[in-house]
Parts: C-alpha cells; sequence; structure tokens
C-alpha cells in the first residue's frame, strides 16, 4: 500500500497548496476599518506552517516512489516503464526522476522546499511580504500538483504485473544523470521566489528597494544552482554521447540556457535596483520572464513538440495543459505588472559614464542574446505548424549571433564594475584602468602573430577579451585594496575584507573571471581541436597533434546489466607511455540501442579522447574516432569559478544585516495589526 500511501500524499499537498493559495494573500490583502491597518494576521500566520506542511507531504510521496523503485515493484506503471531489478541501486534512484512523472515530483519536492526555505528564512521580513510570497509560491504549486494528478500520476497501477521492467533509458544509466536534473530543477524552480518575490511586490504596490533586497540573495542562490546543473548537463554530453562536443545548441539545451541569461540580466538588475533605487520596472519584469522561461522549458521539454535526447517523449495532451498554465502565469503576472508598473516613479538618474549604464548595456545584450536563442529554438515549429515549410537553425546560425555579441558584454562586464555609481569622470576611469587595457592589447597584438598567415582573427579576439576581464579586475582589486590602505599588505588586506562585507564584491570578481576562463576554453577548443575518424586493426598506431595511439584490439566484458565490447589503447607522447584508455561499446540486456562510452585522458591544458564505432569485418578492426581538445576544462572550470562567486556573494553578512535592517523599515509601514 505504500504507492497508494504516496499518492494520498500528493492529494494533501494539493489541499495545502490551495489553502496556501488562499488564506495568507486574502490576509495580507485584507482591511481592517478606518484604522488604516491591514491584514488578518491569524490568515498571515497560515503562510508558514502550511509552506512546512506542503513541503512534508511531497517528501512522503518521492519517498514512496523512490521506496517503489528500489523494491523493483513493477506494479506501479511508472516503475515498470523506467526500472529493471538488474539496474544498479545509484540508477534506481535517480530513475525516479529519470522519465516524466517523477521528474515532475522532483521538480513540486523542490519548489516546495524554496517555498519552505523562504518560510524559515523570512523571520526579519514584515508578515504580510511572507504572506504573499508564500501565497504566490502556493499558487504555482496548485498548478503542476493538479497536473501531476490529472494527466502524470507516478504511483498509477498495472495489471497484470509484468515479471520484469523495461529498464531506465541507457543514457541516464551515468553518476552525471544523478547529479544533473536535482541541480537544474534546483535553478528552475528557484527562480519562481524571484517571481513570488516581484509578484507579491506588486500586489502590495511596494516596488521599492527593500524588495530588491529581499529577492536578491534568493535569485543569486537559483542562479547558481542553475549554473551547476547547466555545467554539469554539458559535462554528461562531452563525455557520454560519445561525439566530443560540450554544447550542441540542442533545444532543449537552449530551454535551460534561457532562463540563466535572463536571470543572470536580473540579479545585475537587482543590484542597481538595491543601491540606487533604478530598474524598479525593469527589474520586475527580468523576474517574470525568468519563471515563465522555466516554464516555457518545462513545455518544450514535456509537450512532444520537439525532439531531443534529454526530452520526455510524452503524450502533446500533456503538452497543452501546461502550455494553459504557461498562459495563466504568463499572462496573470504581466496583466498585473500593467496595472502596477505605470505607478512605480523612476529612481535615481544617472549619466552616461557610470555603473548604472554599464549594468543597463549588460542587461540588454542578455535579453539580446535570449531573443536570438528563443527565435533560433522556436523558429522552426513555428514554420512548421504553420505549415511554411521547414527550416533548421543550427550550430553555426547560434555561433554567429553569439560572436557578433559577445566581445560588447565582455568589455562591458570589465568596465562595470570599476565605473562609479550615478556619475564618473572618463579621466579617472583611464588613470584606473589604461594598464589593464595595454596588456589586453598586447596579448591580442602577440597572439596575432601565428595566425598572420590563415586570418582567423578569433584567437587572438578571444584571448584579449579575457585578459581584459582578468586585468581590469585586477585593477579594481587593488584600487579598492588601495582605498582601504591595505596595498603594502595586500593579502592581508583582502582577508580581512572577505572577512568584513566585502564578499559580496570578491564574489562579483570571482565570477568575472570565471566568464574569462569559460571565454579561453572555448576559444582554444573551437579552434585549435583535432578530431579524426580511422580504422585500426590490433596492433596499429595513428597519431594525432603530439600522440600517438595504439589500438591493442578490443574484447567483451560483462557488465552489472550490460554486455560491452571495450577496446585497449595505449598513448605515447615521443616514446613514453602517459596514458591507457579503455572505450566501451555497451549493448543494455533490457534492449535499445548501443551505447557509446567514451575513454578520455583529462588534462588542464588538454583532454585526449578516444570514441568505439563499430566493428568492420571479422579481423577485429573497428571503427575509431579520436580527439584533441585543448583547453577544454577551461569551460567547465569557469563555470565553477562563476558558480563559486555566486556563492561568496550570498554569503556576504551585509546582506543579512541589510534585511533585517529593511525588514524594520518596511515592516513600520506594511505591519498587520495585532490581532487575537
Amino acid at each position: 500500500m505504500i504507492p497508494e500511501l504516496g499518492h494520498f500524499a500528493l492529494i494533501l499537498a494539493l489541499l495545502l497548496a490551495v489553502v496556501q493559495a488562499i488564506f495568507p494573500l486574502a490576509g495580507s490583502l485584507a482591511r481592517s476599518g478606518a484604522a488604516g491597518g491591514s491584514g488578518n494576521r491569524p490568515w498571515m500566520a497560515m503562510a508558514r506552517p502550511l509552506a512546512y506542511g506542503q513541503l512534508t507531504m511531497l517528501i512522503v510521496a518521492f519517498a514512496a516512489l523512490t521506496q517503489a523503485f528500489m523494491t523493483s515493484d513493477f506494479s506501479v506503471l511508472y516503475v515498470a516503464n523506467h526500472s529493471n531489478s538488474l539496474l544498479p541501486d545509484i540508477y534506481k534512484v535517480s530513475a525516479v526522476w529519470g522519465g516524466h512523472e517523477g521528474s515532475l515530483l522532483l521538480w513540486v519536492l523542490m519548489m516546495a522546499a524554496w517555498g519552505a526555505a523562504v518560510a524559515a528564512f523570512s523571520k526579519n521580513l514584515p508578515l504580510p511580504v511572507v504572506a504573499r510570497v508564500i501565497a504566490v509560491q502556493g499558487m504555482i504549486a496548485v498548478g503542476f500538483l493538479l497536473f501531476m494528478l490529472l494527466t502524470s500520476n507516478p504511483f498509477e497501477r498495472i495489471f497484470p504485473v509484468p515479471q520484469e521492467g523495461r529498464d531506465l533509458n541507457p543514457l541516464l544509466q551515468d553518476p552525471g544523470l544523478a547529479i544533473h536534473p536535482p541541480m537544474l530543477y534546483m535553478g528552475y524552480v528557484g527562480f519562481s521566489v524571484a517571481f513570488s518575490f516581484a509578484v507579491a511586490a506588486l500586489l502590495g504596490g511596494r516596488l521599492d528597494a527593500a524588495w530588491a533586497r529581499w529577492s536578491r540573495p534568493w535569485t543569486t542562490v537559483a542562479w547558481v544552482f542553475l549554473t551547476i546543473g547547466i555545467m554539469l548537463g554539458s559535462w554528461w554530453a562531452y563525455y557520454e554521447l560519445g561525439w566530443g562536443g560540450w554544447w550542441f545548441w540542442d533545444p532543449v539545451e537552449n530551454a535551460s540556457l534561457m532562463p540563466w541569461l535572463i536571470g543572470t540580466a536580473l540579479i545585475h538588475s537587482l543590484a542597481v535596483t538595491e543601491k540606487r533605487a533604478a530598474f524598479k520596472s525593469w527589474t520586475v519584469l527580468l523576474a517574470i520572464c525568468a519563471f515563465s522561461l522555466s516554464l516555457l522549458g518545462t513545455f518544450l521539454v514535456r509537450s512532444g513538440v520537439l525532439t531531443s535526447v534529454h526530452a520526455f517523449a510524452t503524450d502533446p495532451e500533456r503538452g497543452l495543459f501546461i502550455l494553459l498554465f504557461l498562459c495563466i502565469v504568463v499572462g496573470g503576472s504581466l496583466a498585473l505588472y500593467a496595472w502596477r508598473a505605470p505607478e512605480v516613479s523612476d529612481g535615481g538618474r544617472f549619466s552616461l559614464l557610470s555603473r548604472e549604464s554599464a549594468l543597463l548595456g549588460n542587461n540588454l545584450l542578455f535579453v539580446a542574446f535570449t531573443v536570438l536563442v528563443l527565435f533560433g529554438t522556436l523558429a522552426p515549429l513555428i514554420y512548421e505548424a504553420f505549415n511554411w515549410g521547414k527550416i533548421s537553425v543550427g550550430f553555426p546560425w547560434f555561433n554567429k549571433m553569439f560572436l557578433a555579441l559577445a566581445p560588447f558584454l565582455a568589455i562591458l562586464l570589465g568596465l562595470g564594475p570599476a565605473t562609479r555609481w550615478k556619475r564618473d569622470e572618463p579621466a579617472r576611469l583611464i588613470r584606473s584602468l589604461w594598464w589593464a587595457l595595454a596588456l589586453s592589447v598586447a596579448v591580442l597584438a602577440l597572439s596575432a602573430l601565428p595566425i598572420l598567415g590563415d586570418g582567423d582573427l578569433w584567437v587572438p579576439v578571444g584571448l584579449a577579451l579575457a585578459a581584459w576581464l582578468l586585468f581590469s579586475h585586477a585593477a579594481i582589486v587593488r584600487e579598492r585594496v588601495k582605498n582601504k590602505g591595505g596595498l603594502t599588505h595586500f593579502g592581508r588586506a583582502v582577508l580581512a575584507d572577505l572577512r568584513g562585507g566585502g564578499r559580496s564584491f570578491y564574489g562579483m570578481v570571482t565570477a568575472h573571471i570565471g566568464v574569462a576562463v569559460f571565454i579561453v576554453g572555448v576559444t582554444m577548443v573551437s579552434n585549435y581541436q583535432l578530431e579524426e575518424d580511422v580504422r585500426m586493426s590490433p596492433g596499429d598506431s595513428h597519431d594525432i597533434a603530439a600522440y600517438r595511439f595504439e589500438f591493442l584490439g578490443a574484447q567483451q566484458v560483462p557488465g552489472p546489466n550490460y554486455l560491452a565490447q571495450r577496446g585497449e589503447f595505449k598513448v605515447y607522447r615521443g616514446d613514453r607511455e602517459i596514458a591507457r584508455l579503455f572505450p566501451e561499446k555497451r549493448a543494455y540486456l533490457g534492449g535499445g540501442m548501443p551505447m557509446t562510452e567514451a575513454a578520455i585522458d583529462p588534462g588542464l591544458f588538454r583532454d585526449i579522447y578516444v570514441s568505439l564505432g563499430e566493428p568492420v569485418g571479422n579481423d577485429g578492426d573497428w571503427a575509431l574516432r579520436l580527439y584533441y581538445k585543448p583547453f577544454v576544462r577551461w569551460i567547465w572550470l569557469g563555470a565553477i569559478l562563476m558558480a563559486i562567486g555566486g556563492t561568496l556573494a550570498v554569503s556576504d553578512p551585509r546582506y543579512r544585516s541589510a534585511r533585517v535592517r529593511a525588514g524594520a523599515k518596511a515592516g513600520a509601514g506594511d505591519k498587520a495589526p495585532a490581532t487575537a
């Protein structure tokens, strides 16, 4: 009866979400007579217990589904479709979210976890604000729980009970996929908190700097999770799919990139709203768009309108439900925005040369990137839907569009933090950054010398932009430490600043240096990678870059739920053996297409990569793909640095003290009267 217990827990979670969506919001909007006070305190006080209760019920449901997988309960249809008695335990756990129904349950569980976290860590915020935020979270949860219970019940039974399950998709039988979806969903769902704070501010008519202080750390945490999730997905595609690439502009990849781009713009816009009370309406619009794009990604993945290795092949009727829900959420929030936004003041004025202008340019570029990705992703679907023919928007188009705008973004990322708020002087800026600019130009000139023959200028441009980001931020740190009187003891001054209120600043620096590292990785691997398809017999050797690959042959080896052909290679640099590689071609006992498991010798400055193709003839010959990937690890190292930077910024103690002060100040004007 455990699956029935899980199903009942989902129903209770829905009922709690309905109450959570209605009573706290109604209590926050209630008026109490001529006294001018606002709110029904007992109703608003229900918000936190309801959020905790919803999370508890969803934990029970998730635990019930996990138990069904661990015990191979094939009477549950979802378990029978996505598991097998031979499946290793780690993949039985990851199989819980390996299909549509389970991943939707994980999504709702994480949304409830975010709501409970807001309830737990918002003790210093005014009660009406907390009530509205948690109520909006409840409204979103109602939509997803209805979707799950009406169309995607993970606890549906099957009779007669099959003796064996169909097995988990072989693509998902990988440790990276045990971590990637939870990280990605934490980012997707985390933007619902920024959305809820924005809608709560619109409902309360208080679009001031206070709501930006409250929502900024939540937005940054969500952005960190999404950054890690996208990075893990890219890494998984690189080593698991056997094609040696790290990003293919797949529609589902794009679905995760779009909220990340808008979320990045939102983080920067929140900084302006918090510091200067500017961009208030724009910031709210970005918060709405970030979560709306997360919902759009959910629709694309689950509607069956596109084909992708990342998509869930589902009934289009389910997609229609999500599309209607998307229209309600986006339409309702935009209508509320249209009603309230005209009442918002413009905020602080600023000159053309100021940090606000640089951040505005940053925002516009991120929005432009998002529009390009959205167009490239949806254009083929729109053309097909209207019978305009078929078009393909692929790798070359996306690369060309991004390459056209990326240099401007890199320049602004280096320039923005060096400028002052409100107004700056060109002479001061030049004095601060001249040596960073000079060194970047030197890198451009030196890196251009080797390519004068073939005319490929993207390498020096990319390296110069990375150098600009690195040196400009070194200049910014130097200026900050000098102003604090600590240039003679640089390391000690930085540590003291980190212990004080400087973590947000150094988080920004770390994230931007991560962008520089990412640029180096993309530039080098895109221009200097080598790939060769070869046929080799046992004992043959083949040279690529400065490495020699010796093929020793392939033999069959058993796995826990598959049979594999495992190749063996010796890799030499000169006469010295530096690695042994064992790529595999796996055939899973549950069926499905054979899977390629690449073998990689990783390094900080290069990867050596071997992928098995197909056997050729009966003499032990194989079709093979050999890769040399310079600096490819820097792509993921850059993403890790960005995530570390975001984490460092959120940990700034000034955030907590500022939030307490903002809550006390706002509470004076938005506090419900004490009632029995």
